[in-house]
């Protein structure tokens, strides 16, 4: 501890020690300057989705390092809420300046289809101008993790993931933000039924996987609180508040709820 308080400086410091300052550099040396636009914000959002309905999520937490900005910043946007058709929500997670600009874009895109179209848009054609908004912008992205979620022609549940570039492909339940390692597990296993066996079905390689059935929504919605108050317990980037849109037939229900605040 007595290294603290000497003249040295740290190994992993700079090469000079705090009473003495280095030497200022010419003007006719080069200077780099550097600008880095983007942040975290924190939060996580997931969605999962079923035979008949989609449900996404996500916390109102917003942070900039060890500091919370406010304990209610949406992650969550029903776009083009304007239509009694709409069945469309996006969540955004990361930088909560281009989330809100992204949402944004969406809504305007599937707002012209339906005036030029004179019908609403549906899940897989707006999944798709989603991605190529985001690989519009692929050399200055949108600094966001975006997961869609609606209903198909079908009827069933749609969800859709997106890496910043406009990557993406459909899954049944996805997980994304800063406890989205803690919470993607929980939902492989609880969704996926992965690592899951029949009781008696044998020992060691001959144990038969579980089938994977559509969950009721009601064991969806009891997953998703569960999941989020144990992220809370683990990760300072997440907490505050749930907010949670049920997309049904009927129309899109948001639900909130508190979580904790410390």
């Amino acid at each position: 501890m007595a290294a603290i308080f000497t003249g040295a400086p740290p190994n992993s410091g700079p090469g000079y020690s705090f009473t003495q300052t280095p030497a200022p550099t010419s003007a006719s040396e080069p200077r780099q300057h550097a600008f880095y636009p983007y942040t975290d914000n924190g939060g996580s959002t997931l969605g999962i989705s079923s035979s008949t309905f989609t449900i996404l999520a996500g916390d109102t937490r917003s942070t900039s390092g060890y500091n919370i900005n406010t304990r209610y910043a949406p992650k969550l946007f029903h776009i083009d809420s304007a239509d009694p058709s709409s069945r469309l929500v996006l969540s955004v997670v990361g930088f909560a300046a281009d989330g809100e600009a992204l949402a944004e874009r969406l809504d305007t895109v599937v707002k012209m289809y339906r005036y030029q179209h004179g019908k609403t848009i549906s899940v897989g054609a707006a999944a798709q101008r989603l991605s190529h908004v985001l690989y519009g912008k692929r050399f200055f992205p949108y600094y966001v993790h975006a997961i869609l979620g609606g209903l198909d022609e079908e009827g069933k549940g749609a969800l859709y993931s997106y890496d910043p570039v406009g990557s993406y492909e459909r899954e049944q339940c996805r997980a994304a933000g800063a406890a989205a390692s803690l919470i993607m597990p929980f939902l492989d296993n609880q969704v996926n039924y992965k690592n899951q066996y029949m009781a008696g079905s044998g020992v060691g390689h001959e144990l038969q996987q579980r089938d994977p059935r559509p969950l009721e929504r009601k064991e969806v919605e009891e997953l998703v609180r569960d999941a989020f108050t144990s992220a809370v317990e683990r990760h300072i980037e997440v907490g505050d508040g749930l907010q949670m849109m049920v997309i049904t037939k009927e129309g899109v229900e948001e639900v909130y709820r508190e979580l904790k605040k410390d």
